[in-house]
């Protein structure tokens, strides 16, 4: 029987196939108790499970290439922490030893326990760690049963989810999974920006699917409205082969964008610049014309070994990089471990109370001695061989420019002392991603030869909205007024000096935003390669000197739903 579901559309496109339904995680594990005499052969036989986990992990890491290399690694590097976290595995030997239980029922009540601590936290990015602990503790226990954690998808299958994980997300894709719809969500979570780079269909926040919808049900599913049809008839049918149409003769539209300008209808050029961490990103940005890279991610050389990468190990890679933009500018940003983003050194801080707020970006690297000196003579040794700019995270006032800039300036006077080949000057940019630094801009922009707006974190902490809490969906939006006020005061001090300034966060590589940070008037946006055309021909459709006329209604915004209505109102003509 046809029915209609609603959710919100997390990443376009259209998806037909059979419904696979999967329950939401729940161990239900019956209590068993031992025999003494088993007891040391149950501790054996779950620490051989947490060693088969750990290799599981790590083959899966070793399969991830380019932009999923970033995306799904960061959350397999923080479950293979998990597995090394002393109070995890000592509570699951003790339970077996005092207690006596088998390793399945030790490994649930250990589960509940750490539940209950979480549960109880004040803050929310902690509280919804339980996931990431709900997620290792299921590939425990497959383990124990010598059986695969994996999600196992069939092609020409829609998932039906109360969750996805990113790297769940990421094996469906390759097994030929048409597209995934959640009960919960939100359309700005890690696995709704990793849908949309693989150009996954995605519907979240869609409460009654695992209600209404049966294993083996035909699904057509609207990832741009969020619309889930469940045994489609003749019309719905039509609309999807429509959909479908449509996508790929708009994909063949912007295939020849590729080497167009990103210029507005009114003759500016806005300058699109690319975020990567690989080759491939790279070598992508490159083929569509991209001005060069905005924001190259240097986290992947310490996430992806157990020992700090020497100075020549960066170099090599900053040097690549460079040769790879064939003269147009690097933005190399300096390591932002720390938050959600764990490395296996023992850099980071495993046990923050509030790891949001703590020591990660340029403050990690100033407390630990040498460390951004190492990296700072790899970057500037690399602009030897092509334009490189330098750019600081989580800058937060005027001290840590000031001492970031001192650095810079020492490690190029021994570079040159030492004879190598150096460019004559490596601009240093600022990340305004904290709100302190956005306030405080006035006092160190004359320490910044340009700025970069990581929009992901200022929405956060602007509004004390985690993006990753599914609770928080609603309130955690860049069309806030505050945002967009405090976005426009950076932009407009920036232009007062004369300096460079870009978006980098999601914001920049969504084409529905478009229009309204030309309003706000950024002429640089930094993006992730798979939506740079999307974003230029957003881009050729809108009249600058119109949205700038337009920019004071936007600013008098008092709610988000005022500034939806403008956004409408000036949605890019046809390109």
């Amino acid at each position: 029987m046809r029915q209609d579901l609603s959710g919100t559309g997390a990443a376009r496109g259209s998806a037909l196939g059979r419904a696979r339904v999967r329950l939401p995680h729940a161990l239900e594990v019956e209590e068993r108790q031992i025999a003494a005499g088993e007891v040391e052969a149950e501790v054996a036989r779950f620490h051989a499970a947490v060693a088969a986990v750990r290799t599981e992990m790590h083959q899966l890491r070793e399969r991830l290439h380019g932009a999923l290399a970033h995306e799904v690694g960061e959350f397999l590097d923080l479950h293979a922490l998990l597995l090394d976290d002393p109070d995890l595995l000592r509570g699951i030997d003790d339970l077996i030893r005092t207690g006596r239980y088998s390793a399945d029922y030790a490994l649930r009540l250990q589960r509940d326990r750490l539940a209950g601590v979480f549960a109880g936290m004040d803050d929310a990015y902690l509280r919804s760690r339980i996931d990431d602990i709900d997620q290792v503790i299921g590939r425990l226990h497959a383990a124990l049963h010598q059986r695969s954690a994996d999600l196992q998808g069939i092609a020409g299958e829609i998932l039906v989810t109360d969750a996805v994980a990113p790297a769940e997300l990421a094996q469906l894709h390759a097994q030929g999974v048409l597209g995934v719809v959640t009960a919960g969500g939100s359309a700005l979570s890690h696995s709704a920006i990793l849908a949309r780079s693989l150009h996954l269909p995605l519907v979240v926040g869609a409460p009654q699917a695992l209600q209404r919808i049966n294993d083996g049900d035909v699904l057509v599913i609207d990832g741009g409205s969020g619309l889930v049809v469940v045994e489609p008839d003749a019309d719905d049918l039509r609309a999807h082969r429509a959909r479908v149409n449509e996508a790929k003769r708009e994909r063949r539209q912007l295939n020849r964008l590729r080497r167009e300008p990103s210029r507005t209808l009114d003759g500016f050029d806005v300058r699109l610049w690319a975020n990567a961490e690989s080759r491939q990103d790279v070598a992508e940005a490159h083929a569509l014309g991209a001005a060069g890279v905005g924001l190259y991610r240097t986290e992947f050389l310490f996430m992806h070994s157990r020992e700090l990468p020497d100075e020549d190990t960066q170099f090599r890679a900053y040097r690549d990089l460079v040769l790879g933009m064939t003269g147009r500018t690097v933005t190399v940003r300096t390591l932002d471990l720390g938050a959600d983003k764990a490395d296996q050194t023992g850099l980071a801080l495993r046990d923050e109370p509030n790891p949001a707020l703590g020591l990660r970006g340029v403050r990690l690297s100033l407390a630990r001695a040498g460390l951004l000196h190492t990296q700072l003579r790899a970057i500037v040794r690399a602009s030897g061989y092509g334009p490189v700019r330098v750019l600081v995270p989580m800058v937060s006032g005027v001290e840590e420019m000031r001492a970031v800039r001192a650095a810079l300036a020492q490690v190029q006077q021994e570079l040159r002392a030492e004879g190598h080949a150096i460019a004559e000057q490596v601009p240093l940019g600022a990340m305004i991603e904290v709100p302190a630094a956005a306030l405080a801009l006035p006092a160190f922009i004359g320490l910044c030869d340009f700025l970069s707006i990581g929009t992901n974190d200022l929405v956060q902490y602007v509004l004390a909205a985690d993006r990753t809490n599914e609770a928080l969906g609603e309130l955690y939006s860049p069309l806030h007024p505050a945002v967009l006020r405090l976005l426009r005061e950076v932009v407009r001090l920036a232009a007062r000096h004369a300096k460079p300034v870009a978006v980098c966060g999601e914001i920049g590589g969504d084409p529905l935003f478009t229009p309204l940070l030309l309003a706000l008037g950024l002429t640089e946006l930094s993006l992730h390669p798979a939506t740079l055309l999307e974003v230029r021909r957003a881009i050729r459709g809108c009249d600058r000197g119109r949205l700038l006329a337009a920019a004071p209604a936007l600013l008098r915004a008092r709610e988000r739903r005022a500034i939806e209505r403008w956004l409408a109102r000036h949605a890019p003509a046809a390109a």
